[in-house]
């Protein structure tokens, strides 16, 4: 194969099967390089294209490219989206019944799959690799491969095996790739799957569609039912808790309250699980209410919004959640409410984990990184992207600091009084109590706990009247934040730390963030980062006119019949992106309508007469 040959052919693949004009970004250069046979690590963010870096080059070589992916439960999706540009692809895992899985083995020996799909863990066992000794390999695509991180948010240990590839396959090209790696998983991704001799290729991790908002946490579920009535009525999104108790109980309740929610967490019977995700992905203005059990491989091009009632424990696990949304490059929403308690019960949390003590030193540094970010007066998506070892200048107008500076106020003095107000009670009294019962002893209350310890005889009692007792919490959650106060024991005590001497003496300035107040509604208005939720929906890749939004609507009522009937997704027919130049540019051809972005040749031939005949009515 000349130089030439590999470029050649992977634009017409693209062209052919996928019906894209042009690669993105670096796309194009991991291809060649995977079709010439290189090693490759590719991080780049959701929606970016990643799958493409393998899908591509797997039908340009010679033999079955094989896709290790932990995601089992979608692998069927992942192959029906396949099948539908006119790829030949299948998937071997645990869900199948041995016929099943020696008919998929026959058309891999027999040199009759592009594409053949693996869970980590089948490549334990002697009889896959035999299997795959016996076939012809064109590339191992190892995606999501952040999961071989042994401290990251995803560890899947069936990873670590992977390095073997490279030793029995030496002449078998590897690509390797994940959405989220900061530089140090990074490194650890490189070490653990032996890519030191590969190319490693990072892409930008902004995703300037997104539009990022941190919230003061207040009453979570009415906040969220605002956002969604407000802004996105309608639309698919992800919403996200903690526990599986706030799941159930945030799902009932937006349920209550019209709009249509499902519920996803380890603890429900595996077959509710399957058909919650199964509708997700199947049906439009679906809300799922999950743990972070869900979401890994969501393909779902649509999601408008990603919400967090709880504080995420890492800026890793927010960025990777937070990029389910817009998958599409239209406009959407990473919005997360966080309190005080949060930040206690993630403490808490990190304290009574398992591991050695390294391994919870690491915990907290990831949580200080994301309130770092939660308190931040900068740019949200500069630090963010600062995390992951990537400078941007200046604002980037789609969050919410940037879009309503939020104010600073020299929090010293208060902090003085909390701080002195948790030493007296360590120091004098040899007691250790939570936010709540400082709180009111720095407010003057006198209640019933107060009393029983005769703590309203400390000389701080009743010095903090300045703030009332929302303020004083957001004071406990920054000094949190700042490392100057940290939690311990089952009921989240509050303790010094070695920094917080410095304030007590002076020498150490405390700069706070002043909790914005809710701007009132009024008619048309767009607050901080928001956008009303009809003009969000009507943007799109293309403008559309009103003749153009009901063609539009038209052939989403034509895909969402289709996909029914074919018990796919929808978006395995068409993207709305796709589906919004077809009613823009109105062909009355084929050909005509195969030269519109993501419409393929196989796509065309399947659906090209059923669209023109929905254009024609």
């Amino acid at each position: 194969m000349d130089a030439a040959e590999p470029v050649s052919a992977a634009r017409q693949v693209l062209r052919r099967v996928f019906g894209y004009e042009s690669f993105r970004g670096e796309q194009q250069d991991i291809i060649e390089h995977v079709i010439g046979g290189g090693d490759a690590l590719v991080l780049m963010p959701t929606g970016a294209g990643k799958s493409l870096c393998y899908q591509i080059p797997a039908l340009v070589r010679p033999g079955t490219g094989i896709v290790i992916s932990p995601l089992i439960a979608l692998m069927q999706d992942q192959v029906d989206a396949l099948r539908a540009l006119g790829a030949r692809a299948d998937f071997i895992n645990s869900t199948q019944d041995p016929d099943q899985r020696r008919t998929v083995e026959a058309l891999y020996l027999a040199g009759e799959l592009d594409m053949l799909y693996l869970a980590p863990e089948r490549l334990r066992l002697p009889s896959t690799m035999d299997l795959l000794d016996r076939g012809r390999i064109a590339l191992f695509a190892i995606d999501e491969a952040h999961c071989v991180a042994q401290w990251g948010h995803d560890f899947r240990p069936d990873y670590l095996a992977l390095s073997a590839l490279h030793e029995r396959w030496p002449d078998v090209p590897r690509v390797a790739l994940t959405a989220t790696a900061t530089p140090a998983t990074h490194q650890e991704i490189t070490g653990r799957l032996g890519l030191e001799n590969a190319r490693h290729f990072v892409a930008d991790f902004d995703r300037p569609n997104i539009s990022y908002r941190i919230v003061p946490k207040k009453e979570p579920k009415k906040q969220l039912l605002d956002l969604l009535r407000s802004e996105h009525a309608g639309d698919a999104g992800i919403v996200y808790c903690l526990s599986r108790a706030s799941v159930e109980q945030t799902a009932d309740f937006l349920v209550t309250n019209g709009i249509a929610a499902l519920p996803y967490h380890a603890g429900l019977d595996a077959r509710v699980r399957a058909r919650n995700q199964a509708r997700f992905l199947r049906e439009d203005g679906l809300v799922m209410v999950a743990t972070i059990a869900f979401g890994m491989g969501i393909d779902k091009p649509d999601v408008r919004f990603v919400a967090h009632l709880d504080l995420p424990k890492s800026v890793e696990g927010y960025y990777q959640e937070t990029g389910r949304a817009g998958r599409d490059g239209l406009p959407s929403t990473a919005w997360l409410a966080y309190g005080l308690q949060d930040v206690v019960q993630l403490r808490k949390m990190i304290n009574s984990s398992d591991g050695d003590a390294a391994h919870r030193r690491r915990q907290g540094v990831h949580l200080d990184a994301m309130l770092s970010l939660c308190e931040t007066v900068e740019c949200r998506r500069t630090g963010l992207l600062a995390y992951f070892g990537q400078e941007r200048a200046g604002s980037c107008g789609n969050c919410d600091t940037c879009l309503n500076k939020p104010e600073t106020w020299d929090g010293t003095v208060a902090a003085q009084k909390l701080l002195s107000t948790v030493l007296r009670l360590a120091k004098e009294r040899r007691q250790k109590f939570g936010a709540g019962h400082v709180t009111d002893i720095l407010l003057g209350r006198t209640t019933p706990k107060v009393t029983q310890h005769e703590h309203q005889t400390l000389t701080v009692f009743g010095v903090g009247a300045e703030l009332n007792e929302s303020q004083w919490r957001g004071v406990v959650r920054q000094l949190l934040a700042q490392g100057l106060l940290t939690v311990e024991g089952e009921h989240g005590t509050l303790v010094l730390t070695d920094a917080s001497a410095d304030v007590l003496r002076g020498t150490r300035k405390v700069p706070m963030r002043r909790d914005p107040e809710r701007p009132a509604k009024t008619a048309g208005s767009r607050g901080a980062g928001s956008a009303d939720g009809k003009a969000k929906r009507a943007v799109a890749v293309v403008d559309l006119s009103a003749e153009a939004a009901a063609v539009f609507e038209r052939l989403r009522a034509w895909r969402g019949a289709t996909a029914k009937e074919q018990s796919v997704p929808a978006y395995v027919i068409f993207h709305d992106a796709t589906l919004r130049e077809i009613a823009s540019r109105a062909p009355s051809t084929l050909a005509e309508l195969a030269t519109i972005s993501g419409v393929g040749e196989n796509k065309l031939a399947k659906y090209g007469q059923q669209v023109l005949d929905a254009l024609a009515a």
